[in-house]
């Protein structure tokens, strides 16, 4: 096979939908080394230059001419030449999105990772809400197959977009290798000892890992803090968007907690894993979510999660976690006691996450991807 991919994401994002670009498309091209992947991207950032260097089936594909300098125009239009000189047979669009001009012949799919611009278009701009709303859209009806990364997210498709259900392939979605790795690391506790010195972390504390705005209900966590041992810690790691974080301080001055809530947005992701695992739990309970990577991430770092009861949440945290209503700070707060004060609640959420976190592998993702290819061009 010869595959094109919309590899924006995956040579300039950081995490989300970075993430998920860089782990399907390693995998697919590591579980069929027999396919050619071209990755079409506008531009790649410093720290990806080279990370796809050493896998033989990979090529990576930057505007040519002219099309350097209008790169979002070329990302939609400009591409089409190359597609078809190389014969690509199909075009996968990995963040909701497929350019507007492919080869005839070029089997399309789409990964749709959630609705929320639908569900909740006041999180965003009058016109980047329109621009995005259009272009799921149209990728949805162009699409050949759509991946739907959460049966959340295919009924959402269903619902808002009265997509035929004939159309969605529900397929998980991964997290990045370093966190693969880090199960494999058998010196953790050095690193732990680093990353706790390099951010001066507290002793104990509650690892809360998301972009800091509303939907990510940062606000209910940290009022729950109040009815926590006082000798525990919330550490909030995640770019800022708004001025949500302004309700944050207010909430942390209201109920003087000021030595006991960290904001860190600014972690170097190689030092991901051992901030998780150093936590003595994670909590992630956001009124909405086409997945919840914080879940998944949690649990290969062997940390007991808390986590909301509603969308996506339960079909990543499965019976390996604790659950709660994203708006009831008691019940918050309840749950996050049972993990502090309950070591053997503790060792039992830690074996049932390393069981639940293998539904979702790499090698098994890919698998299913490429199985999907396949019968595409049958």
């Amino acid at each position: 096979m010869i595959i094109g991919y919309d590899a924006k994401r995956a040579f300039c994002n950081h995490s989300g939908l970075g993430n998920y670009s860089r782990m399907l498309i390693d995998g697919v091209a590591h579980g069929d080394m027999s396919s050619s992947l071209l990755l079409y991207t506008p531009k790649i950032k410093q720290i990806y230059y080279n990370y796809f260097q050493a896998v033989d089936n990979v090529s990576v594909v930057l505007p040519e001419k002219i099309w350097h300098l209008v790169p979002a125009i070329w990302r939609t239009f400009g591409d089409y030449r190359h597609m078809k000189k190389n014969n690509v047979q199909i075009f996968h669009g990995l963040s909701h999105e497929l350019p507007y001009c492919l080869p005839k012949g070029v089997k399309k799919v789409v990964s749709i990772h959630d609705l929320i611009v639908f569900r909740y278009p006041y999180y965003f701009s009058k016109l980047d809400s329109f621009i995005y709303q259009h272009k799921q859209k149209h990728a949805c009806k162009v699409a050949d197959m759509i991946v739907a990364i959460s049966e959340q997210t295919k009924q959402d498709l269903i619902d808002i977009l009265k997509i035929p259900e004939n159309r969605i392939k529900v397929i998980y979605q991964s997290v990045d290798s370093i966190f693969w790795n880090w199960i494999k690391n058998t010196d953790k506790q050095t690193s732990i000892a680093q990353v706790r010195q390099k951010y001066k972390l507290p002793q104990r504390y509650i690892l809360c890992v998301g972009t800091v705005e509303k939907r990510k209900n940062q606000d209910n966590i940290i009022k729950a803090m109040t009815q926590l041992p006082t000798d525990v810690a919330l550490v909030v790691v995640g770019r800022h968007r708004g001025d949500y974080i302004d309700t944050l301080k207010n909430t942390i001055r209201k109920n003087n907690l000021t030595y006991r809530v960290y904001f860190l947005p600014n972690i170097a992701f190689e030092d991901f894993p051992a901030l998780y695992a150093a936590a003595t739990a994670s909590v992630y309970v956001s009124y909405f979510e086409g997945f919840g990577i914080p879940i998944l991430e949690s649990m290969c770092c062997d940390t007991p999660v808390l986590t909301a009861n509603v969308s996506s949440m339960p079909e990543v945290g499965g019976d390996a976690v604790l659950y709660t209503a994203p708006n009831d700070v008691d019940a918050i707060a309840s749950q996050l006691n049972k993990i502090l004060s309950d070591e053997d609640i503790r060792q039992q959420m830690i074996c049932l996450g390393q069981q639940q976190r293998s539904r979702f592998t790499p090698e098994i993702i890919a698998e299913q991807i490429l199985e999907v290819y396949r019968t595409l061009l049958v």
